[in-house]
């Protein structure tokens, strides 16, 4: 049962490197091999990576894949996927590694062997820690109109009252099943690409694990949160967007709103949307009452309007 890594690069050639060593210690025992992407990232990445690919003697090993513009995330593991399932002999299970993470020695192999003993299960997810050691959060609930009202107030006594739809749920603390999974970290069968589907490439970027996910499960496909593996994760380095210092891309907004509309219809985006808004300008005013910071990106509130508000009512 052969495992196939993915790493789709976008500016990070020295880190996709660094996870391919790390994914090529795990797959090749299996009789895998890597499959790197690179998203047109114009800087140069594209060579690097190829020469390193000679000088280290990874060969037929690594499969490298340039793409001639920026595709995105699902659309860019997609092309490793149809790469891969073009094969004489495709992947059973295909690992799906970001450039800035790295699995533990054996990590890989723990999935694998988690999803054999498992048929039925679609996706499994690793543990995720960050650099100092900590633990990510990388297992989540699917959004819906009372998350956003969640999201929007940032009341502790409110979240505390809708914890069991907040979309950040605490890591399990042992493997079970979860409604997704960060896709920095993750395995998916090949038996459930090829009955629901690839990732949507209307997503650009954010989204598209939640929505392979929903549709993995709504399938009979269930994802699961596997404690006894891990992979340290940097985190947002190819986006930039590691903080709240900087507003939120388009993108974000345009993936939030096709999600919503293609998993749950118009009315529950129109909910949603207004739930959002409602919840955010309450938690503006108390702040301001409060004297307190704003916590939320540079003008959330106001670009939600513009590029979310709008939509839905459209």
């Amino acid at each position: 049962m052969k495992v196939a890594s993915v790493t789709v690069n976008y500016k990070t050639a020295e880190l996709t490197l660094r996870a391919v060593e790390a994914a090529l210690r795990d797959i090749e025992p299996l009789g895998g091999k890597a499959i790197v992407v690179d998203n047109a990232s114009g800087d140069g990445s594209a060579e690097r990576i190829r020469a390193a690919i000679a000088e280290r003697g990874w060969g037929e090993r690594v499969c490298f894949l340039p793409s001639e513009r920026n595709l995105g995330f699902g659309a860019g593991n997609n092309l490793a996927f149809r790469e891969a399932l073009a094969w004489n002999d495709p992947p059973d299970f295909f690992y799906l590694l970001n450039p800035d993470a790295r699995p533990d020695p054996g990590a890989i192999g723990t999935l694998r062997e988690f999803m054999l003993s498992h048929p039925r299960v679609g996706l499994a997810g690793t543990r995720v820690r960050h650099e100092d050691g900590s633990l990510r959060i990388s297992a989540f609930r699917f959004p819906g109109v009372v998350s956003e009202i969640e999201a929007g107030l940032k009341l502790g006594v409110a979240s505390r009252w809708l914890e069991r739809w907040r979309v950040w749920q605490p890591a399990p603390a042992v493997t079970s099943q979860v409604d997704w999974v960060s896709g920095a970290s993750v395995m998916i069968r090949r038996e459930l690409l090829e009955s629901i589907g690839m990732f949507d490439e209307t997503f650009f970027l954010y989204f598209e694990e939640t929505d392979l996910c929903l549709r993995a499960l709504r399938g009979g496909w269930p994802t699961y949160y596997v404690v006894e593996c891990e992979a340290e994760h940097i985190g947002q380095v190819s986006t930039q967007f590691r903080d709240n210092s900087k507003p939120r891309p388009k993108y974000w907004f345009d993936s939030r709103t096709h999600y919503l509309a293609k998993s749950h219809g118009a009315l529950k985006l129109w909910a949603a949307n207004l739930a959002f808004v409602s919840a955010a300008s309450v938690y503006q005013v108390r702040r301001r009452l409060q004297g307190k910071p704003d916590v939320n990106p540079p003008g959330l509130l106001r670009d939600f309007l513009r590029h979310s508000l709008g939509r839905g009512a459209a």
